[in-house]
């Protein structure tokens, strides 16, 4: 082309084509919205499926009252003529009387059969109007006026008006108009499935096929509104211009339009092309297709990804999978993580089940996190995780007398700190797993249980596992009591004899060491057991004396000795393998009773009516012997200056139960346990009279050992519990210690309330705990408690399955508290306070060293407007005078949808990120999601 004819050309493109595409994008909203729209005309011009013999419902003419003519025949006589029936088809041409024949003897019947047309119908019809019912004889036509229903078989039609033609089955059936032309009683259709309403309806009895025009029909969570819909005798539905919502509506917040649409009930729905749109308006999100499942058991399919942008990851697609149901017992879920920068996630859950017997899953998760720039080595990092979850139970009445359950939380250290948005997930720094068997002989005295433990620190990276750690258990029996009881027992009848043994045996290792030979270099292995013989003698009313006698024996397979070296001024640790044990005993007796003191007061009118004081006293006598002082040593200390000290260990220090005790302890033991309540007058209570308690207890606990030499008296016991006004809690504990200590911190034999300064000991730890929670009146407590109740009298309790599923809800519910929001209370506030105070000396200060930690917690949550919530949770630490983790969760109800701003404004941890997703769970993957990460912050 020559070059000046190019140019023109471009010039003519540029003047003509570029300002009609931009008119026409310009106008497309205009197209939309015109595409979108539902007429309220049906379309002349529509597809073959809704072609039919059925007219159109506009083309039944409804007939005023004033033409109204009566078509029906009027008899000549109004007298009834009379039948003879003076002749049986038994015996022809001969007369009998009628009277005197036995209707038993007669065997042939003489009414002859009659065949039905096929186009008559099957069942009656019944049907009713409030107004009036008009009947057209000759045309085989009735019809109904104001609130008219017609049932038919399990179909039920009910309208304002309607018409029925009994020659061709069909009935029509529209909607009223009131005085002010708005629309009054539509028509509703109900097949015994699904219940419609629409402004009119034809439907045919003999083909069960029916023409309806403006519907909206709910299936299950959602609802589809069609300008026109044929329906066929399976009830499956064919519709033309349609929405699909979740919203309840009538003009709904938001819908999928699509101009056809089909709807399998109990299976699913299906369209075509679809267009969002939101408040009415059309928006330019388009989906080709769109599949909404109907069916509420397993059915295999697509799990939707979420659209996410994360600064370091990158823009990804988070739970995106596939859902394999694979029959009645088990399914499996595959969910897929994916990100621009690298990054990715694979996840898969199984679970199983089966009624009356178990349920339980899995969840298997693998992760390789890419953060930073890959050239930039300061800042790239690469990160390879994994964490298996699983969980199993057992029904009780499976197999009675076994029991298997576990749960199971392991993975490496760093999964959390990458993976896990969840605040509490994040901030717990230990992982732990059980695996538990038991068994229990129907008619024996003994029982069995095995398990496996294992517990994980996040910081340390330490792990511990306890496998196999098992106990058999014999049950207290009397084997001096005779079979047959008769009279009072015999003192020695009461002695009874039980055993216990336990299995253990413990690995501990560094995480990087799982799967390798490593992790056995600090396997230790054990079994204990114990002899314990009681005995209950009442020496008075309130008396009891129980002398007992118990005997401990410990096998190992390693002990360890511990040498200090004084070059390297560390401790080295000698192993010896073989057979070792370990054995202790203890024998005593003890006195228990209750006193019971209370003050009543004599004014009959007074608020306080009485004061009951408990106090349950205990004192015993014990004796154990030294068995075990071959099992210890002493090695040199670490020197402080000019002081050289020995240190005493134990061969089994670290091993699965311990040392036994070396000393000899002769002594006392005794207790005092105190209950403070009183009584007040109540309105509200039918005796008048209310219980209130002041302390639920307080005691005081030691023991004093007769033959030691020094330090005969233990430390006391302290601790407190009550709860006032049924709303704050209060417990406390401590310990005292009766001793005094020297200049340089050591214990010396000297009572504290000996000497100079009087004391009743030295308060070496102390704590104390106090929590309340408020919340206002549940508005629907009333209706939730009566719906929980009727579910409990139908029998409707959920099943292994459901209950399953329960509890994965609950740590989606953990995971994403903005999405769970209960809008119907008002307002609720938790409030706890801690206080631990330790106090000691130690060998390089010269000094009491008194430590402090206070902790301030609060979370609750509260309503601006009964559409918006707001929660809150944070705390103080005052040791450290600084802010603890706080999160703030904004959620706004918007009726079909829900919006949740969560935010943690500041820590290691900040995040912020804003969710709107529907209520419904078949649209919840539809979600609009913003993250932000503390790394991104």
């Amino acid at each position: 082309m020559d070059p000046l004819c190019k140019n023109n050309y471009k010039n003519i493109l540029r003047r003509v084509f570029l300002p009609l595409i931009l008119l026409l994008i310009l106008a497309s909203p205009l197209f939309i919205d015109a595409y979108a729209r539902a007429s309220a005309l049906p379309a002349h011009y529509f597809n073959k499926i809704f072609t039919d013999t059925v007219p159109l419902p506009h083309a039944v003419k409804f007939p005023a009252r004033s033409e109204w003519t009566d078509t029906s025949r009027k008899p000549k006589d109004t007298i009834r003529p009379v039948i003879k029936r003076g002749i049986d088809s038994i015996s022809p041409g001969k007369a009998v009387d009628s009277l005197t024949m036995d209707s038993v003897s007669v065997k042939t019947d003489t009414i002859p059969n009659v065949k039905l047309s096929k186009d008559s119908l099957t069942a009656p019809v019944f049907y009713k109007a409030q107004d009036s019912i008009v009947m057209f004889v000759k045309k085989k036509e009735f019809r109904l006026y104001n609130k008219a229903d017609v049932k038919y078989g399990a179909t039920q039609l009910t309208g304002n008006t309607m018409d029925f033609n009994q020659q061709t089955g069909i009935l029509t059936s529209r909607m009223g108009v009131d005085t002010a032309g708005k629309p009054i009683d539509k028509a509703v259709l109900n097949d015994g499935t699904t219940s419609s309403d629409m402004d009119s309806v034809q439907y045919n009895f003999n083909s069960g096929k029916a023409m309806i025009f403006q519907t909206r029909a709910q299936y299950g969570e959602g609802f589809v509104s069609s300008v026109k819909v044929k329906k066929q005798p399976d009830n499956t539905v064919f519709g033309f211009r349609n929405g699909y919502t979740t919203c309840n509506l009538d003009t709904p917040h938001f819908a999928f339009r699509a101009r056809k649409i089909k709807v399998i009930p109990d299976k699913l729905i299906v369209s075509g092309p679809a267009n969002l749109e939101i408040e009415g308006i059309p928006t330019p999100l388009f989906i080709p297709f769109a599949i909404f499942p109907l069916s509420n058991g397993q059915r295999t399919g697509l799990l939707p990804p979420q659209y996410v942008v994360n600064q370091q990851k990158g823009i990804g697609l988070e739970n995106g999978g596939y859902y394999f149901g694979l029959g009645e017992y088990l399914d499996l879920t595959v969910r897929g993580d994916v990100y621009s920068y690298g990054s990715w996630g694979l996840t898969l859950s199984p679970t199983y089940r089966k009624r009356y017997k178990y349920n339980g899953g899995f969840n298997l998760a693998f992760a390789n996190t890419r953060s930073g720039d890959p050239e930039i080595k300061s800042e790239f990092t690469r990160s390879r995780d994994f964490r298996v979850t699983w969980s199993h139970s057992m029904d009780g009445k499976a197999r009675p007398g076994t029991n298997f359950g576990a749960s199971v939380n392991f993975g490496t250290t760093s999964y959390n700190q990458f993976n896990v948005t969840d605040a509490a997930t994040r901030l717990n720094n230990n992982m732990s797993s059980s695996i538990n068997y038991s068994k229990s002989w129907q008619g024996k005295p003994y029982n069995l249980t095995l398990a496996l433990n294992h517990s994980q620190n996040n910081l340390t990276r330490q792990v511990n596992i306890n496998f196999p750690d098992g106990s058999f258990n014999v049950n207290t029996i009397y084997p001096f009591q005779a079979k047959e009881m008769t009279g009072t027992p015999r003192w020695y009848e009461k002695i009874g004899i039980s055993y216990n043994a336990l299995l253990r045996n413990n690995m501990s290792f560094i995480d990087t060491a799982f799967g390798r030979p490593a992790m056995f270099d600090n396997l230790q292995a054990g079994i204990q057991h114990q002899i314990p013989v009681t005995l209950s003698i009442p020496v008075t009313k309130n008396l009891t004396l129980s002398p007992s006698i118990n005997y401990t024996e410990k096998w190992y397979i390693r002990k360890l000795q511990l040498r200090y070296n004084q070059v390297k001024e560390r401790y080295d640790t000698i192993y010896e393998n073989g057979f070792f044990r370990s054995s202790a005993m203890s024998t005593g007796a003890s006195l228990a009773t209750a006193i019971y003191g209370m003050y009543s007061f004599k004014n009959k009118n007074s608020a306080v009516q009485a004061v009951r004081h408990v106090m349950r006293p205990n004192i015993g006598i014990s004796y154990s012997p030294d068995l075990a002082s071959k099992d210890y040593y002493t090695v040199p200390a670490t020197p402080y200056g000019k002081l050289n000290r020995f240190q005493r260990f134990s061969y089994y220090d670290g091993a699965p139960f311990g040392p036994s005790p070396s000393e000899t302890f002769a002594g006392l033991t005794f207790g005092l346990d105190n209950n403070l309540e009183m009584k007040v007058k109540s309105k509200k209570d039918t005796s008048g009279v209310r219980k209130i308690k002041l302390l639920d207890g307080f005691g005081i606990s030691s023991s004093y050992n007769l033959v030691a030499d020094s330090f005969n008296l233990s430390p006391f016991s302290l601790n407190a519990r009550t709860n006032l006004f049924d709303k704050i809690n209060i417990s406390f504990g401590g310990t005292l210690d009766p001793y005094q200590l020297d200049s340089l911190g050591t214990r010396i034999d000297k009572y504290t309330w000996k000497g100079g300064n009087f004391s009743l000991g030295r308060l070496t730890n102390a704590n104390i705990a106090i929590s309340t929670s408020f919340q206002s009146q549940d508005k629907k407590s009333k209706e939730k408690e009566a719906k929980k109740k009727e579910e409990e009298e139908n029998g409707d309790v959920p099943l292994d399955a459901a209950l399953e599923e329960k509890r994965r809800q609950m740590e989606m519910m953990r995971a994403n508290p903005g999405d769970y929001v209960d809008f119907d209370i008002p307002w609720r506030l938790d409030l706890s306070y801690s206080l631990n105070y330790t106090r000691s000396r130690t060998l390089d200060r010269l000094r009491d060293t008194t430590i402090f930690q206070q902790f301030l917690g609060f979370n609750g949550d509260f309503s601006l407007t009964p559409k918006w919530k707001i929660i809150v949770s944070s705390g103080f630490d005052f040791r450290l005078k600084q802010i603890s983790y706080t999160n703030l969760t904004i959620s706004r109800d918007l009726h079909c949808w829900q919006m949740s701003i969560n935010l943690v404004p500041f820590g290691s941890y900040r995040q912020f990120s804003i969710t709107i997703n529907p209520k419904a769970g078949i649209l919840r993957d539809l979600r609009i999601n913003r993250t932000r990460q503390f790394f991104d912050l």
